[in-house]
């Protein structure tokens, strides 16, 4: 008999579902709109679940929401119920005026300035203008419940877009009781964290690959996965309008964002490529790269041991190779591509400032209750605060950490990070350990390596790379193990400092996430470029790390070419590393949750059910997105005197980077709460204090790790003969040590020198810096010659840094942060504002005169009369 039930129940289940579309988005009625949606699983001992649940949905129902359940027999899973809720116009208008929501009163009246000259160019790279401007152009004004009839309201039904219904929805959820003894009990996060309901989310629209057949349904989904989220629109413009109007303003200056600095890195690239090409066309001119691959120059100079017992006596020839390949990367287009990428990001962040001051205008953030905002409090920090004060703003008690607790909060929570930052530099000290150990080991067995005798790659794979490329490695590997644990640690000492606001929350845990990563990511390009080869002594007096390990020297060639690999390999790696993490995982985990549903009828596969398979978006998914492109920017700006194709690279991953993340947040994502801010917050303070630590950065690494300043001292101060010249350069940098004088504890094992240097009578070599030689009354002290090029070094500093600067500041003097005609809209719209509400309340009062003729002492104002609107009591909102 229960079988039978149970069957019909399911045959009536599947007539009602398939008399409803698959992609509906309204009640069964097909009238209300569905704007949010909670899910929740009935456990079988959850009575106080069930208990907050029925409190938490009656209070729903008294702030004026509409609610529908869908029984968990109608479900996919045979488990889950879902609760629709539905926001009517009443609620809709009292919290539109509540959270100063601005809505259009009139069409914008400022003709847009004429098409620029030979905009047809543009005309590929060019997206449909219904897909560019989703909605007309309008002035706008704060939404105001009384003066209705004042905005443009054609239909009360799609007056808002469910971006801003979605929004009003989560501000009632995120403030509505749900335990009748204790009212501080409050918010859908606590419920969700305590697993009240399993869900709540906002629902797509469409089915991303095809329209909505509800004739009804804006299917904007589908419009932005079909022009903007596809791989094959790569090279075209971002709908911005569009994904404002359907995942907000804050997701909408991401992509903006993003998308404007993929374009200006359009620039630094080309002319990163140019610098290359520079490098590659002036090959011949490499004077001193072809003394070292010269058999009478370089094949006759005998190096020192580059490290003790495992290495032998080496021809400066070997290092032909390298020596060709770090001049394609330090050479004189790298002093100029060091200046101009200094100039680039300011013109980068300024002209950011202006398309944010466009988007701020156009997206109605000029006037945005920012302050409002900051005041909601997190409901953790009310939950976590016992203690209470009058807050002399509203002059009700709240909240608040006393200063003892907070203090003491801050100072755990910086010992915590300091510790994991002292685990960052251990382990970077490991990673040199490591170098320094194994090079001994890789010199002895590669001594007689049948790498040796390949004909294209031999001559490459050298002690050096292998060292060098391991290394690396390795250290990438310790970054991604290290910032997987780190996020889960900062996220939590974040929680335990109990920050009031989510603005707070956001900033705080930005400035600890950065700043680990910032040691994480650059501690070992900043250990390549300012230390290595810079500490090593000299024959019969060399430095030792912890008095074990000898110091690593640089090639005869600079250790440019070895930053250039360094900065390679993590930069590259964790592109890669980061678009597989994005793309692949969503992607299994979507394809995993919904492996039985795809072999159901279309018809019993609903759209609420649809989206509850997709992952969640996390309240700090944005974070992760603003970090990874922040660290890449650290990258092209920091070291890229030492790679001048970086830009060229971050350029090509992030034209995929637009494109996987579009792809994501259509296909893979639930949609997003719509949120509302000014800008891309306390990101903006890091990019410039990156821009600024740049510059720096880029001069030391042109003054300390480049050759050219050593080179361009002997060129014009101590080069042979009368003409200005590179000849017999490699000869000068070398200096010139007795192997007599070796200390026994450095000199070579018996088999480890070659055997040309058995055959000869060597009595001398060669060491990359510039001391007397022996026999001198100075020798082995630093010559004249040091001191000048030392001096040049700090000179260039200085020059480059104040020139730099200077253009830097004047540059931003120059750009003005706000677009003339943007200003010019601000002010009218603000006059047209007065103008018409001024109109409005004269015609009012006009009609209330006329109607009630002589006895206008019973005329009373409607905003004055009306009592001040509680923003978190619901009920008391609509009576």
């Amino acid at each position: 008999k229960s079988k039978g039930t149970s069957a019909s129940m399911l045959v009536c289940v599947q007539v009602d579902k398939q008399q409803q579309s698959k992609d509906s988005v309204y009640f069964r009625d097909g009238m209300r709109r569905i704007d949010f949606v909670l899910s929740y699983i009935d456990d079988k001992d959850g009575e106080k679940k069930q208990d907050r649940r029925k409190e938490f949905e009656a209070n729903l129902k008294k702030a004026g929401l509409e609610l529908e359940t869908e029984d968990k027999s109608e479900s996919e899973d045979g488990r889950t119920y879902f609760l629709k809720i539905h926001v009517p116009w009443e609620v809709l208008a009292t919290y539109a005026d509540v959270l100063k929501i601005k809505v259009p009163f009139k069409t914008n009246d400022i003709t847009d300035k004429k098409d620029m000259p030979m905009s047809w160019l543009c005309t590929p790279y060019r997206l449909p203008e219904h897909v560019m401007q989703p909605e007309p152009d309008y002035f706008t004004a704060t939404f105001d419940k009384s003066k209705t009839d004042f905005f443009l309201i054609e239909d009360k039904e799609t007056f808002f877009p469910p971006s801003t219904r979605n929004r009003i929805v989560y501000y009632i959820l995120s403030r509505c009781p749900y335990s009748k003894e204790d009212k501080d009990k409050k918010g859908i996060k606590r419920l969700l964290n305590n697993g009240t309901y399993a869900a709540a989310f906002p629902l797509h629209d469409s089915r991303y690959w095809t329209r909505s057949r509800d004739a009804k349904c804006e299917s904007e989904r589908y419009a932005l996965y079909k022009y903007w989220a596809r791989f094959s629109r790569f090279y075209k413009e971002q709908p911005l309008n569009l994904i404002r109007k359907y995942y907000g303003e804050k997701i909408g200056i991401y992509f903006a964002w993003l998308g404007f600095y993929t374009e200006m890195l359009t620039y630094a690239a080309v002319v990163g490529l140019l610098c290359f090409i520079y490098g590659v066309a002036s090959f011949d001119e490499n004077v001193w790269s072809k003394e070292i691959c010269n058999k009478t120059i370089g094949g006759q100079i005998v190096m020192c041991p580059l490290c003790d017992k495992k290495c032998g006596y080496w021809m400066l020839s070997t290092t032909c190779s390298s020596s060709w390949q770090s001049y394609l990367f330090d050479n004189t287009a790298t002093v100029f591509f060091a200046i101009f990428m200094g100039i680039w990001v300011t013109l980068f962040l300024e002209f950011w400032k202006r398309r944010q001051a466009r988007l701020e205008y156009e997206w109605d953030l000029v006037d945005m209750e920012e302050e409002q905002q900051q005041l909601q409090l997190r409901p953790e920090y009310e939950t976590k605060c016992t203690h209470r004060r009058l807050n002399r703003v509203t002059q009700e008690m709240e909240p608040y950490l006393p200063l003892t607790s907070k203090c003491a909060r801050s100072v755990l929570s910086g010992a915590t990070v300091l510790f994991w930052i002292s685990l960052i530099i251990a382990s970077i000290i490991g990673v040199i350990a490591y170098r320094l150990a194994v090079f001994a080991a890789f010199a002895s067995i590669m001594k007689d390596s049948p790498t040796n005798k390949l004909d294209v790659v031999g001559s490459l794979i050298t002690p050096q790379l292998a060292t060098s490329v391991t290394a690396s490695c390795i250290n990438f590997v310790i970054i991604m193990i290290l910032n997987f644990l780190y996020e889960r640690v900062a996220i939590k000492i974040t929680d335990m400092e109990v920050p009031k606001t989510h603005v707070e929350y956001e900033n705080k845990l930005t400035v600890k996430m950065f700043l680990f990563q910032f040691v994480n990511y650059y501690s070992s390009c900043f250990y390549v470029a300012f230390f290595k080869g810079k500490f090593v002594g000299y024959p019969g007096d060399y430095a030792y790390m912890f008095g074990k390990w000898r110091n690593e020297e640089c090639e005869p060639g600079g250790c440019l070419i070895e930053l250039t690999t360094q900065l390679v390999i993590v930069m590259v790696g964790k592109q890669v590393w980061g678009n597989i993490q994005e793309a692949l995982v969503p992607w299994l985990c979507n394809w995993w949750v919904s492996r039985s549903a795809r072999n159901h009828p279309e018809s019993l596969y609903s759209r609420w059910e649809q989206d509850h398979d997709l992952q969640s978006f996390s309240q700090l998914g944005l974070f992760y997105e603003y970090l990874e492109m922040v660290i890449q920017f650290g990258f092209i700006t920091l070291f890229v005197a030492s790679f001048p194709l970086a830009p060229l690279l971050a350029l090509m991953n992030n034209i995929l980077e637009v494109r996987v993340d579009a792809w994501k947040f259509t296909t893979q994502f639930r949609r997003p709460v719509a949120a509302k801010v000014h800008n891309i917050g306390a990101w903006n303070e890091i990019l410039n204090m990156i821009a600024v630590f740049s510059v720096v950065t880029n001069a030391f690494i042109v003054s300390f790790t480049s050759d050219m300043i050593p080179r361009l001292v002997y060129k014009y101060a101590y080069h042979q003969g009368n003409e200005s010249t590179m000849e017999g350069y490699i000869n000068n940098s070398l200096s010139v040590f007795n192997i007599s004088k070796f200390q026994p504890e450095n000199r070579p094992d018996d088999g480890e020198n070659p055997d040309w240097f058995y055959s000869s009578n060597i009595t001398t070599c060669r060491y990359r810096d510039y001391r007397y030689p022996p026999g001198h009354e100075k020798q082995y002290t630093h010559t004249m010659q040091f001191w000048h090029i030392l001096a040049a070094k700090l000179a260039f500093i200085i020059i480059m840094e104040h020139v730099v600067f200077v253009v830097k500041f004047f540059v931003a003097w120059l750009i003005p942060d706000v677009p003339s005609d943007v200003k010019a809209r601000i002010k009218r719209e603000r006059y047209l504002i007065q103008e018409y509400l001024h109109n409005y309340e004269l015609e009012k009062l006009k009609i209330q005169l006329s109607q009630n003729g002589p006895n206008i002492e019973q005329c009373t104002c409607p905003a004055t009369a009306a009592t001040p609107v509680k923003m978190e009591v619901f009920s008391d909102c609509l009576s």
